[in-house]
This record gives structure tokens, sequence and C-alpha cells, in this order.
């Protein structure tokens, strides 16, 4: 038996092809993910620095942009299916979809509770609980893991969001005071520290 027997059995069961396109994309059968439990999802985020981690509970809502109440589930399906549509279209045409700045901050959203200002607001891109932060996105053309930000914001953190060649996310804040370059006009951050650590 092969690991993709479970799409001839998807065919079998009368789904659509778009379901199992994105089966076949997962590499898992839709009934096997009804089979994975909360316990094992969080699980997987025990060993996640506390910092870089936010507990959500399901269906919680929060504000952003405006003050729209967004479910943060949806928020994830939404940037998973971004995700998605910039690989695909990378595969397809062996260009990047320039959408990183986009990506960046709805992975802050997520992953770190974001809260995003309005549109056009200058200085800061949101709240990460109650602190202005400025989020600079390294996309995977770029090889150096370092980021310029004008000082004249009024962010009190960055926060650095690297997407791999993988579109795999990697993210560090940083508070505004460990920044370099205070005297100039622009600060400089970094990803990964001299050590090496993210």
């Amino acid at each position: 038996m092969s690991d993709w027997d479970f799409l001839y059995e998807m065919k079998d069961r009368g789904y659509s092809p778009e379901e199992m396109a994105a089966a076949a994309g997962s590499g898992v059968a839709p009934w096997e993910w009804e089979h994975i439990s909360r316990e094992w999802i969080d699980s997987q985020f025990e060993d996640e620095p506390h910092h870089q981690t936010y507990s959500v509970e399901s269906g919680e809502s929060f504000q952003s942009r405006d003050g729209f109440p967004l479910s943060v589930l949806e928020q994830a399906q939404i940037f998973q299916d971004l995700v998605d549509c910039a690989a695909r279209h990378f595969a397809n045409t062996g260009r990047y979809l320039q959408v990183w700045g986009e990506l960046g901050e709805i992975y802050a959203e997520i992953k770190f509770g974001l809260c995003r200002h309005g549109t056009g607001r200058a200085g800061s891109d949101g709240t990460i609980a109650g602190k202005l932060v400025e989020v600079k996105t390294i996309s995977p053309e770029k090889a150096s893991d370092r980021v310029l930000v004008k000082s004249q914001g009024d962010f009190e953190q960055l926060l650095i969001v690297r997407i791999d060649r993988d579109f795999q996310f990697q993210g560090k804040l940083i508070d505004r005071s460990e920044l370099r370059g205070a005297t100039g006009k622009f600060l400089r951050g970094r990803l990964n520290d001299d050590a090496g650590n993210a």
C-alpha cells in the first residue's frame, strides 16, 4: 500500500478534485485530521520559548486593524492559504509573490499576539503586550538576517520575521534598547545574535 492510496479512497467517498488536491498537498486524508487532539497540539509547543508562544483558546477574538474583531482561527487559516498560494506560485513560475510584509504581520498576529494599528499609521505596526512594535520581514530572496528600521519611529520593540525558501517562518522580538545605531537615521537589528541563537 502506498502513502497516496487515501486519494483513491477519497475519490470513492465522493470528495471533489479540489479537496483531493488539498489532501495531496498535506499528505493526509481529511478524516485523519479529526483524530488530532488538543492535547497533542499543545504538546507540540511545550519546548517553545515562552516569549515566542501565546496560548489561544478556540474562537478567541482579538482587535486588530481599526478594531475589526477577527477570529484567531480564521486568521490562521487565511495565513496558511496565503502561504500555500505563494508557495504554489513560486513552484509554478520560479518567481516569488511580493507579499512578505503582510505575511510577516499576519504571522506576528498569530504567533506573537500583535494587535495591528489602522492602515497608514507611521512609526509602528501595532502592539504586543501593550508595547509599540515595528515588524520587519526578511524574504527568502535575502541572504542576510539583518534589518534596518528608521530611528524616528515610536516603536518600543522590533519584531524580525524571517521567511525561508521552504516558506517556514521564524521570529524574534527585540527591545529597542538592544538595537545598534542609536545615533543615526537607522537602527539595525539582527535575527540571529552573534552566538548564532535565534
